[in-house]
């Protein structure tokens, strides 16, 4: 299956909407289960073909594909829907399976998709549904497809997200369909784009959550992208031949008459550049939500007449449902929904939760797995063969694994249950009590919802497991309930439900709840990174006379282990919505059990839904163990040379070098060069010692920020060796905890304080608050008061002062700083230069890159000269400044001054002049006691006499001599 994910671009580059558009096809491709074909597939009979759907302005040619399997007796037939920015490409390699098993397929690229024409309408009954029925009546005249009756082929549904909305509705509209099976799709457009899980709930299964009555919160960041899959860009670039076409191309043609219009009226250029593939209303529909994030009555019409919530009660077509359990569009909370509204009718449903979705791909065999369940349902629903599916619950082993980008939970094993709980006849779902506690908290929403918390990115799964784990919760926008460690692990299938206490000073509040799983050493995962968004209005004012909320935590299905706990955080940003633009402080708590409107409580229940079953490998699993033996048997062959090779590394590279106390930095002959033949830093070698303040001076393109990056793990040297206190310096090596640093630009958070940006940076290094220092390094930045103000309120040299005191945290025993006196007045350069100075002294190391040389120079005790990539030269800067013959004399007298040029002009070597600074004696050669011997026997009286080149001179001679 492609999950349909995103790509955000912060600004377009040259170029590049060619190569964007066909990674938005390859990505945003849904199919039902788009595999490789099985090897050895027969030939199969294919057919493209062209089918006029619809009338009048509404008509469209649909481009699509009919499969023949080689058998001479009439065949069930089944269609495959795409998903939203796909085509009937996507589907290809499942039509050539269920052709393999004997059926006729038709794939089709929907109106607006593909090389059909027309315009897209969300899968409107008018349009997209109608052409459904439409492809039908084709299949119904068609000799190889078996009828049920006159017109009435056997036929069934199946599809991904856009594709399974169409077979809800599809079976709603069209009683002649025999069996769908959607998968990964919504129940409520409404629901799904603008959530709110707040509100009592009367069903006994596992996943429902509230839908959407009045209003939600926004989910700008998939509307969005949804939208600029069919934005004009597209759309119209596609058109006129400016875009990609064909197989790779992300949209279809736009209808001829509607360019014909377009070239005779400007205001239907307007709307393609506006609206792109997309009907008039649907464009109206997201301009309305996207500019003030609200639901209106106009908005909901439009997403409620393209969602199957309304219609569920007409469908007869015994249906399969598969839903992800790693999806933040639509949840499994849209699968529980549909269940109910179709089995309430007594409609055969079945229920399978797989481990991927919209924001993950399940694993290669869970799809092989789920395509044989579709393929399944087919062949006991249009052919009465195989093995009677049931009208059970299929869903992944629960696991304490979190989700990372391009990998999902589920270890190989599914837990089936003989019934889906609370659907029809069912047992309700059995309920499970977590005790959380946790005093009221103030949360603060920043004006604008900026910065806001990140969770998951549409499309890219749990953001914060790819950064290790963690999420990027602000500080000050969230409160945060916990359990005591569980004393047993807590198995968590469905969503989970807690009531709340909240009031807001404008009686309204956006906030967002989630369950994290804590670790005993206080490493956190949020499973599936799914976030119940909260629309809450009307609430109390006064903080303490709260107002009693019901929240239903979204649907997972993870395994809290034995010690660990779960933390419940309520927070007021989310990246993936819509914020309000003011901001506000809203108070925050538990609701007791029981206890009334406006009690505020310091603890309450967890309810979290449980299902039993009998645990399996997932089928076809066992044609693996196979392939497993042989993993195992290569693993310990790789296993036994990482051992012989190991060894020899270490030996070589791994070891600590004798001196590495004493030489805190140690560069060998390191060379940096990149694929286009650029070499950024050739052949660096130095060292620096203990208790050496030491600067890194060269012309821009001199490679010390290169260096620097190396240095800091953040590149890879193309050869040679850097070594921190002896030990090889690299991406993750251990050692660079002792580095501190400062390098391109501060990144401190502008709505925190000066205070609140310390804290939050080094709680994010995971080390104890007491090793932190974090006293010292507040005297660093000097900032008195201002300290507890927001960084958005304070001058370049503040944020600057800041900076260096966040790269002390921790009293690093190797500092480095890139430009540290940037925006600071004299005074402040003078004070930063004591502090370098006396950190030095402590018997610590820094590193300092500047381009203020004569900061260099009062600051530095030892330079480093580069130029081109290469080491000029390096000593102390005594040494440095010293080299070469520039004496600035001072006379007694100064009408001596023309009698003094006249007898040093005359030595061999020597040069003098009148200067600002005063008489300068340029030696070339000379020695410099011979010119003070020669003034002195001219009877000239010599007041002064000193080298006059500063570190610029040196420089800069240096420099021009590279």
């Amino acid at each position: 299956m492609r999950p349909l994910c995103g790509l955000v671009r912060s600004r377009p580059r040259p170029g590049a909407r060619a190569t964007l558009a066909a990674l938005l096809t390859l990505a945003l491709s849904l199919g039902f289960l788009v595999l490789t074909s099985p090897a050895g597939a027969a030939e199969v009979g294919t057919e493209d073909i062209r089918v006029p759907s619809g009338s009048g302005p509404d008509a469209v040619e649909l481009d699509a594909t009919i499969y023949l399997p080689d058998t001479d007796e009439p065949a069930p037939a089944v269609v495959l829907a795409h998903g939203f920015g796909g085509s009937k490409r996507s589907v290809a390699d499942d039509a050539l399976d269920l052709v393999e098993r004997g059926y006729v397929v038709l794939t089709y690229s929907a109106r607006g998709f593909g090389d059909s024409s027309g315009r897209i309408g969300l899968n409107d009954p008018r349009y997209e549904v109608a052409d459904l029925s439409t492809l039908l009546d084709l299949l119904a005249e068609r000799d190889e497809v078996q009828l049920d009756d006159d017109g009435d082929p056997r036929v069934g549904v199946a599809g991904g997200s856009y594709g399974g909305a169409l077979a809800l509705l599809g079976a709603a509209y069209d009683e002649r369909i025999d069996a769908i099976a959607p998968q990964i799709t919504w129940h409520s457009l409404t629901t799904a784009l603008f959530p709110d899980h707040t509100g009592d709930l009367e069903t006994g299964t596992v996943a429902a959550v509230p839908p959407t009555v009045d209003d939600g919160v926004f989910k700008q960041l998939w509307a969005g992208l949804f939208f600029g899959i069919g934005s004009a860009a597209g759309g119209l670039l596609d058109a006129v031949g400016g875009g990609p076409s064909g197989a790779q191309g992300a949209a279809a043609a736009l209808p001829e008459e509607l360019l014909e219009r377009a070239a005779q009226n400007p205001e239907v250029v307007e709307q393609l550049l506006t609206c792109g593939r997309f009907r008039p209303e649907i464009c109206a529909a997201y301009q309305s939500a996207a500019s003030t994030g609200t639901l209106t009555p106009e908005v909901a019409a439009v997403l409620d007449r393209s969602s199957p919530a309304g219609v569920l009660d007409r469908i007869e077509a015994p249906t399969l449902l598969v839903q992800g359990t790693q999806d933040s569009l639509f949840g499994l909370g849209h699968a529980d929904a549909n269940a109910r509204g179709i089995a309430g009718d007594g409609t055969p449903v079945k229920v399978v939760w797989f481990a991927g979705g919209h924001d993950a791909p399940g694993s290669g065999r869970q799809q092989e797995d789920l395509r044989e369940q579709v393929a399944g349902w087919f062949d006991w629903y249009l052919r009465g063969a195989g093995e009677e599916p049931g009208t059970g619950f299929e869903f992944p082993a629960p696991t304490g694994l979190g989700a990372t980008v391009g990998r999902v939970q589920g270890g190989g094993q599914t837990v089936v249950a003989e019934e889906y709980p609370g659907l029809a006849d069912a047992e309700p779902a059995d309920r499970g009590s977590v005790s959380l506690a946790g005093p009221v908290q103030p949360v603060v929403t920043p004006a604008g919802g900026a910065p806001a918390a990140l969770t998951t990115v549409p499309g890219l799964g749990a953001l914060t497991a790819a950064l290790g784990g963690t999420t990027a919760e602000i500080p000050g926008q969230f409160a945060a309930f916990e359990s005591e460690p569980l004393a047993t692990a807590v198995e968590v299938v469905g969503a989970s439900t807690v009531d709340l206490v909240v009031a807001s000073p404008t009686g309204s509040a956006t906030l967002f709840a989630k369950l994290y799983d804590v670790t005993p050493n206080g490493g956190t995962t949020l499973p599936g990174g799914l976030v119940a968004p909260l629309s809450l209005t009307g609430i109390s004012t006064d903080p303490s006379a709260p107002t009693r909320i019901s929240v239903t935590l979204p649907g997972i299905v993870h395994r809290f282990e034995a010690g660990h706990a779960m933390r419940l955080v309520v927070s007021s940003t989310d990246q993936a919505y819509a914020l309000p633009d003011e901001a506000a402080v809203y108070s925050v708590g538990l609701a007791s059990a029981g206890a009334a409107n406006g009690t505020v409580a310091g603890e309450s229940v967890l309810a979290v839904p449980q299902v039993d079953g009998r645990t399996e490998a997932e089928a076809g699993s066992l044609r693996w163990w196979a392939l497993l033996a042989a993993v195992v048997a290569l693993g310990l062959l790789g296993w036994a040379a990482a051992l012989l090779w190991g060894r020899h590394r270490r030996r070589q590279v791994s070891h600590v070098e004798p001196d590495g106390e004493d030489v805190p930095l140690r560069f060998e002959g390191v060379t940096k060069a990149y694929k286009d033949g650029f070499v950024a830093v050739r052949d660096l070698s130095f060292e620096v010692r203990r208790g050496q303040v030491l600067g890194l001076l060269g012309p821009n393109g001199a490679g010390k920020t290169t260096s620097l990056r190396m240095l800091m793990g953040l590149i890879r040297p193309t050869e040679g060796r850097i070594s921190v206190f002896g030990h090889a310096a690299g991406p993750g090596a251990p050692v660079l905890s002792r580095l501190g640093s400062f390098v391109e630009g501060t990144g401190l958070q502008p709505h925190l304080s000066g205070r609140d940006n310390l804290t939050l940076y080094w709680a994010a290094t995971g080390r104890p608050a007491e090793d932190a220092h974090m006293e010292e390094a507040i005297a660093v930045a000097g900032l008195g008061a201002a300290l507890d103000r927001p960084v958005r309120r304070y001058s370049q040299g503040m944020r600057q002062r800041v900076a260096i005191a966040q790269a002390m945290l921790g009293l690093p025993d190797l500092l480095v700083l890139d430009e540290p006196t940037n925006g600071l007045d004299p005074p402040q350069i003078h004070a930063m230069r004591e502090v370098l100075r006396n950190y030095a002294a402590t018997g610590r190391t820094v590193i300092v890159s500047s381009h203020l040389l004569s900061e260099i120079e009062q600051t530095c005790s030892h330079v480093v000269v580069m130029a081109k990539g290469q080491k000029i030269v390096q000593g102390t800067v005594e040494e440095i400044v010293g080299s070469g013959g520039s004496v600035l004399v001072g006379l007694a007298d100064d009408a001596d001054t023309d009698r003094a040029i006249a007898v040093l002009s005359a030595l061999p070597g020597v040069t003098a002049g009148r200067t600002d600074d005063g008489l300068v004696a340029e030696l070339d050669g000379a020695r410099r006691a011979d010119v003070l011997q020669a003034l002195v026997g001219a009877g000239i009286a010599v007041d002064q006499f000193t080298p006059r080149r500063r570190l610029e001179d040196a420089f800069l001679a240096l420099v021009g001599e590279s």
